[in-house]
């Protein structure tokens, strides 16, 4: 009898002390919750442990930690993050919540075997895209935003030219009623040099039987 054997091939072409990483490409935030799970495999003989997650295509931002031994586990982050690590079998869970939209970004789990030599950690994997989503209540704006952008756009170019055409005329009469003043005030200066220069009679004399140029009667010569 013939036994055969099949081997998978990716048992057969992972070396004796090597970590290696999964993460799911894509994950999408619409509570700004994300639970972030980096499967890892390893088949060497360490006992302490630490994963981590960092941000960025380059992983310059650590996010958070975990690690672990036999007996005991730590976690901690970043303090612009909120993030906790938890172990599971062959599995690291980072939970991160209150996320914002400026975080969206791809982040990378590192898995470390720390002791006993010799150290040992996974190769960078694919990462996660985390797209965060913030929602806005644009349903209470609505309204006003359809009813207001139609009358800000237009209105603009038309108070620009309704305004220089009204500055424009005001200059204009304004030149016209200052010319017209001067005008008028020199025909005053003008009537005020041809003054009607025919003498006047006295006060007293006030006979209207008598021209104002003509002498006033001695009456006392014809008194007996």
């Amino acid at each position: 009898t013939n036994v055969f054997l099949t081997f998978s091939p990716s048992l057969l072409s992972f070396p004796e002390n090597k970590i290696l990483v999964a993460q799911h490409p894509l994950l999408t935030v619409a509570n700004k919750t994300a639970t972030l799970v980096c499967n890892y495999t390893y088949n060497g003989t360490g006992k302490e442990f630490r994963a981590s997650l960092h941000k960025g295509t380059d992983s310059a931002v650590e996010v958070c930690f975990i690690s672990w031994n036999t007996t005991t586990s730590s976690s901690n982050s970043n303090k612009e993050f909120n993030c906790q690590g938890f172990r599971d079998k062959d599995k690291v869970i980072f939970n991160l919540w209150n996320m914002s939209a400026s975080q969206t970004d791809i982040y990378f789990c590192k898995i470390e075997a720390m002791y006993p030599p010799p150290y040992v950690y996974n190769e960078k994997s694919n990462g996660t895209v985390i797209h965060v989503k913030v929602f806005f209540f644009l349903f209470l704006k609505e309204t006003p935003i359809q009813t207001q952008e139609p009358q800000s756009a237009i209105p603009l170019w038309v108070m620009v030219a309704v305004t220089g055409v009204l500055a424009f005329y005001s200059m204009l009469i304004t030149a016209v009623f200052i010319n017209y003043w001067q005008k008028s005030k020199k025909n005053m200066y003008h009537q005020s040099d041809y003054m009607n220069m025919t003498p006047r009679h006295p006060p007293y004399q006030k006979n209207k039987g008598y021209p104002s140029y003509a002498p006033t009667r001695d009456y006392t010569a014809y008194r007996s």
